[in-house]
């Protein structure tokens, strides 16, 4: 019964380690998405402008 225990254990732990790595990089590249989403907007607005002009 011990062993199963801390075989459990074992894969609950790793599985924890290795799922919280891939999120950290995943915000990463949310994060720089929504930033190139933003520059984009930002250059739309500036032809539109100009365009206006």
């Amino acid at each position: 019964m011990k062993t199963v225990a801390k075989i459990f254990l074992i894969l609950f732990t790793l599985s924890t380690v290795l799922t919280s790595c891939r999120e950290v990089k995943e915000d990463n590249k949310v994060e720089e998405a929504v930033e190139d989403v933003g520059d984009g907007v930002e250059d739309a607005a500036e032809e539109v402008e100009d365009a206006v002009e």
